[in-house]
């Protein structure tokens, strides 16, 4: 039987010390980052941790009370796109500071597991990222809140006690509607906005606000058909939707998406039943995505500002890091950004 040959693996600063040839309390004045050494030193360190895989045990730090410098992040899904955009902009961020994130992808009652193993492994603060049962999620900020641990929850706005970053969906709407009724439309499809959420609420009102005031209203000037289609992927979804309207005499001219997926199955499914656009019918997306540019025509989309968004969320997490407890919640809302494209055009006269 061959001999195992692997060197053992090193546990502890002790063992790593004398594989060094060090003291002991030198090596930890190296792992700790204190001044005074050498550079001699600290390359014979570096170099050995290179050689070893050896790195020093976070728990020691746990139990001496020094900072993990970690932050806990709870994502919703990690199925959205503009999610997995948002956690990538903040990983890079918190990154840059010399922070280490730890991720947990929730069930829809999963939130205390996370949040318990996030303080269990002492993180400095937490970081929700979607939407969130709103009862579970005010639970988790208020025993967050309890402990002292600081938090931020990007885009789901308006729970009870939260310091939050969302970005200013109604307000995103209002610009698509008024950019809309600028080119002349006023009769709206709505694509997969029948959601029962907050977020789909919030660009309803949106809606709302541009058409009242054009002197239109949201229940005369808009349709939906969502409730005769199943909704699966967002692409066929938009494409189901677009047939169905093909088929009515008097349809709408402008369609709004719920998202770049259905916007653009929505034109797949208006090209294959002889409708064009722009030029029939106008077509709007959401969250700017690289599908946008694929389209054909190129989609017409809102942008969520995820790098500003980022950047708000870190900015809020590290004035409340080392600060005294802060009851009042600080709230930033993002402001969109209309991308527009080929998918608009002026409403088809007749």
């Amino acid at each position: 039987m061959p001999r195992d040959t692997r060197p053992k693996p090193i546990r502890s600063t002790a063992e790593f010390a004398r594989y060094v040839g060090l003291a002991r309390t030198t090596v930890s004045r190296v792992l700790n980052g204190q001044p005074g050494l050498k550079q001699k030193t600290i390359d014979r360190v570096h170099h050995a941790m290179a050689e070893t895989g050896f790195s020093r045990n976070a728990f020691a730090l746990h139990l001496k009370g020094k900072p993990t410098a970690s932050v806990g992040i709870c994502m919703e899904s990690l199925l959205r796109a503009p999610a997995m955009l948002k956690l990538a902009a903040l990983q890079k961020i918190l990154r840059e500071r010399n922070y280490t994130s730890l991720i947990e992808v929730l069930d829809p009652d999963g939130t205390p597991r996370a949040v318990s193993h996030f303080l269990s492994m002492r993180v400095e603060a937490v970081i929700f990222i979607g939407y969130f049962a709103e009862r579970e999620i005010a639970q988790r900020i208020d025993e967050l809140s309890r402990v002292g641990v600081p938090h931020v929850v990007i885009d789901h706005p308006g729970v009870p006690g939260a310091h939050t970053v969302t970005l200013d969906r109604r307000k995103a709407m209002e610009e698509v509607t008024n950019h809309l009724v600028g080119l002349g439309h006023t009769s709206f499809g709505l694509l997969g906005l029948s959601e029962a959420a907050k977020s789909t609420w919030d660009r309803l009102n949106g809606i709302s606000d541009s058409l009242a005031a054009h002197k239109m209203s949201l229940e005369s000037n808009t349709v939906s058909f969502d409730h005769l289609h199943p909704r699966s992927y967002n692409y066929e979804f938009g494409r189901s939707l677009a047939t169905r309207f093909a088929t009515i005499r008097s349809r709408p001219t402008a369609f709004m998406g719920l998202n770049d997926e259905i916007g653009a199955g929505a034109i797949r499914g208006f090209r294959e039943a002889g409708i064009n656009v722009p030029g029939d019918v106008s077509v709007t997306g959401f969250n700017n995505q690289d599908l946008c540019l694929v389209s054909t025509p190129q989609l017409t989309s809102v942008d969520q500002q995820i790098g500003r968004t980022a950047e708000a969320a870190v900015t809020m997490l590290f004035a409340q890091i080392g600060k005294p407890y802060r009851s009042r919640p600080m709230v930033e809302l993002i402001r969109p950004q209309l991308v527009v494209r080929e998918s608009t055009g002026p409403a088809a006269r007749g």
